[in-house]
């Protein structure tokens, strides 16, 4: 996660990795526990990470606490990591990794992956999966792009990054705004061949969602 508003699709991407059966190496920029707070009013702390995971991933897109039951979710396959460790297992190429989705994806964590840069433990890994030639998806959420966001954007694309922007489609019959959350968060696990049924697929029938 980078600072970039848009909380409520991370929180649907990592209930999509746990319900799927997936591990996950989780990364909390320092940016992104303001923005953590601001949209939640929940902290994300270091020695309580669980508990603040737990409290943030019940919670819907409209802020409400308890909408989602997890209490049978496996936190125990999430690891984080603190952003500031420059010695985590995830800055090693040698350490197994299928890929890494970068949700939401702040204009800032864009040039600083698009550029190479290792100023934090979020970039460090996404230099990793690149040079791996692992997946890398980009979920980013800003509006309008600038000239010089959108020459990085093609700069990931050409390095063999998912570019995918936070943008929700309306044909899937979408009632309630989490249902908008989760069509992009099941496209980022699309993206990331990660098995979901977060969404209505397109079947080539015109008005079948309001049918």
């Amino acid at each position: 996660m980078s600072g970039a508003s848009g909380t409520p699709y991370a929180a649907a991407v990592l209930r999509g990795l746990l319900a799927a059966g997936e591990s996950v190496d989780l990364v909390v920029s320092r940016a992104s526990r303001l923005t953590l707070l601001d949209e939640t009013g929940i902290g994300f702390r270091d020695a309580h990470w669980r508990e603040d995971l737990r409290a943030w991933l019940s919670r819907g897109a409209d802020g409400k606490p308890g909408t989602f039951d997890i209490s049978g979710a496996d936190l125990d396959r999430v690891r984080h990591w603190s952003a500031g460790d420059l010695a985590a297992g995830p800055s090693s190429g040698s350490y197994p990794a299928r890929g890494m989705l970068i949700v939401p994806a702040s204009t800032a964590c864009v040039a600083g992956v698009a550029l190479g840069l290792s100023k934090d433990l979020l970039q460090r890994a996404a230099g990793v999966t690149l040079k791996e030639r692992r997946p890398l998806v980009v979920s980013v959420r800003e509006t309008p792009l600038s000239g010089q966001t959108l020459k990085q954007l093609v700069a990931l694309d050409e390095a063999g990054a998912v570019v995918l922007p936070a943008s929700p489609a309306f044909y899937a019959g979408a009632t309630h705004i989490q249902d908008l959350v989760d069509f992009v968060a099941g496209r980022v696990l699309d993206a990331a061949g990660v098995p979901h049924g977060l969404y209505r697929r397109w079947k080539g029938e015109l008005g079948e969602a309001r049918s």
